[in-house]
């Protein structure tokens, strides 16, 4: 069974709406997005769907889509259209904090391989909870879906293997990956054994 998910952190929801050099809220690009989405969505909760239903769909998953091109601010993914999960994250918590809906970025641990990988996902805070949401892409073996009640991320965990479900909600990218998107040249060649392993500080 697996093990229920409990978000860690010490801030207030409302922490998690300002943005950085990565999750770049004030960007005109992502702002102008953000507010159409809004203006088309009845609710809040219909705004997060539908951000979050573009995102993964609209935005082709760097190595699915065969596509090298690095990406890791909000306003590089949205130009470009590419991204690995953490730089959709990215662009998913910049639209998503653009609209006053409390984002914070969440890591998996998982198999990949031998050996094994960071993934990157997002939390939304609605309904006075936390709702990991996965903006990964789907393919035939990976079904997503937006989802306040029972989880539907593209990858579960799988402790005896060593995966891990990190509980801890980022306000900002980790470390670890920023490093290795800031000095990569092309994703596909560091795809499978050049991507954090795990998560540090």
């Amino acid at each position: 069974m697996p093990v229920p998910f409990t978000p860690q952190s010490t801030l207030p929801p409302s922490a998690y709406l300002t943005g950085d050099l990565i999750i770049e809220v004030d960007h005109p690009e992502i702002q102008a997005l953000a507010r159409e989405f809004r203006t088309h969505s009845p609710t809040e909760i219909d705004c997060a769907r539908t951000t979050f239903n573009w995102v993964r769909d609209e935005i082709p998953h760097s190595y699915d889509a065969r596509n090298p091109r690095v990406t890791l601010r909000a306003s590089e993914v949205l130009e470009h259209r590419t991204g690995l999960c953490y730089a959709k994250s990215h662009l998913l918590a910049a639209l998503l904090r653009a609209n006053e809906i409390p984002t914070a970025l969440c890591y998996q641990r998982l198999t990949h391989g031998p050996t094994h990988v960071l993934h990157g996902l997002i939390a939304v805070h609605l309904n006075n909870a936390w709702h990991r949401q996965d903006p990964r892409g789907n393919r035939p073996d990976i079904t997503a879906e937006f989802s306040l009640t029972t989880e539907q991320l593209a990858f579960p965990t799988n402790p005896t293997q060593g995966e891990i479900d990190y509980p801890q909600l980022h306000l900002t990218p980790a470390p670890t990956v920023v490093t290795t998107l800031q000095s990569a040249t092309d994703i596909l060649a560091i795809y499978d054994t050049g991507l954090p392993t795990q998560l540090t500080e």
